[in-house]
């Protein structure tokens, strides 16, 4: 097994020197890897080399990562969720009292009154009532998605007495055990919509979720909602939300994805994607990347894959034999009957699906030779071989 890891981005020590510990050689400046961490670059354009196996991403977000066409190159695409969600969770929590207080304004204005002198108590007093704004205890929030971030958003809110309810048609069994019973599971989205003071989406960006948000959901909500948006800026059509600014439909919209069109709304506070920026955030974004890295590259153990089936077995015979390919009827048949032709037998094995791609994993009590693992990669449909 070759050993060479590329950093794209600064990523933390914490991954870096885990995986130099493990005998790997980690630098930015490695021409030809076999396993790339990276953080927010966007790497759509970047071109592979044939022995890329893993792109690992020190953070949940993937839409800087070419999927897709990485799974056609046989190229696995992990991505770190629930390291940084501790950190989003604080966030969502300032961002829902700069949705209802106008704490930034405030701020503002007290700068603005210095060299005031011994008017400025008075002056505060007088002023303070421009920048008020309604309580959290008491009001209802949505929470749109109630994975790993979302699910401890959720929690927090139950925290400080507010009404929570909750949508994901897709929560997970291990999101499930996070939340609390006392959040209200909504039957379809626009319960969220009709009921809710305030929503914060935390879904994850693709094409079911983009403009999830969109004229009719604004339609169906109260007026004065206030939104809060740790997800991506393309869940929301940004267009209608500038219009239900305008209109006052959306009290304040609080965005952590800045860009031309959303600064100029009205009653916008927008940071500069800073959900994920602590430090021990990156700290366990980046060792959660190499960990998943260092198991696919060492024992072929896919975990947390955006593009490819999760895939884990732990090892038994003599040799593994790791096959990336379409989903197609026949193929792990095909694959057996070689193996069969060859008088070796399979000891351990597991296939595992994800929409038009599969992963098999197959564990021989024989040492496969080198022909065969090449009459395997010839097959139609088959994307990478590995031999371990």
């Amino acid at each position: 097994m070759r050993n060479n890891i590329k950093t794209i981005n600064n990523i933390s020590p914490a991954g870096t020197e885990r995986l130099k510990a493990l005998g790997y050689n980690v630098s930015a400046d490695i021409e030809d890897p076999d396993g790339i961490i990276v953080r927010s670059a966007d790497m759509h354009e970047y071109r592979t080399n044939a022995s890329l196996l893993g792109v690992a991403r020190a953070g949940a977000g993937y839409n800087n990562i070419p999927v897709e066409r990485f799974a056609e190159e046989g190229i696995v695409v992990f991505n770190s969720p629930g390291a940084n969600a501790v950190a989003v969770k604080e966030q969502s929590i300032c961002s829902l009292v700069m949705a209802s207080r106008d704490v930034l304004g405030s701020i503002e204005w007290v700068k603005s009154i210095a060299g005031e002198g011994e008017k400025i108590p008075a002056l505060v007093e007088k002023g303070k009532s421009d920048f008020a704004g309604p309580e959290l205890m008491g009001k209802t929030i949505g929470v749109l998605g109630l994975g790993a971030t979302g699910a401890l958003v959720a929690n927090a809110c139950l925290a400080i007495d507010m009404q929570v309810i909750g949508y994901d048609p897709f929560m997970s069994v291990e999101s499930a055990w996070r939340l609390s019973r006392d959040v209200i599971r909504a039957d379809d989205i626009g319960e969220i919509f009709r009921k809710c003071d305030y929503i914060s989406v935390n879904i994850p960006y693709n094409e079911d979720t983009h403009h999830i948000i969109d004229e009719k959901a604004f339609a169906m909500m109260k007026d004065g909602v206030r939104i809060i948006n740790e997800s991506r800026a393309e869940v929301i059509d940004e267009d209608a939300m500038l219009r239900a600014l305008e209109s006052g439909k959306v009290a304040k919209y609080v965005t952590d994805f800045p860009n031309e069109k959303i600064l100029g709304g009205k009653n916008v506070i927008a940071l500069p994607h800073l959900g994920a920026c602590t430090p021990e955030s990156e700290d366990r974004c980046a060792e959660m990347a190499a960990k998943q890295l260092h198991e696919y590259l060492k024992n072929g153990n896919i975990v947390n894959s955006v593009n490819l089936p999760s895939a884990k077995l732990e090892r038994m015979g003599v040799c593994r034999l790791c096959v990336i390919h379409h989903n197609v009827p026949g193929m792990i048949n095909r694959i057996l009957d070689l193996i069969t032709a060859k008088n070796i037998n399979v000891e351990h094995m597991i296939n595992k699906p994800k929409g038009r791609y599969a992963y098999t994993i197959i564990d021989l009590g024989d040492e496969i030779w080198e022909d065969t693992a090449i009459q395997i990669r010839r097959m139609d449909d088959v994307l990478r071989v590995r031999v371990l």
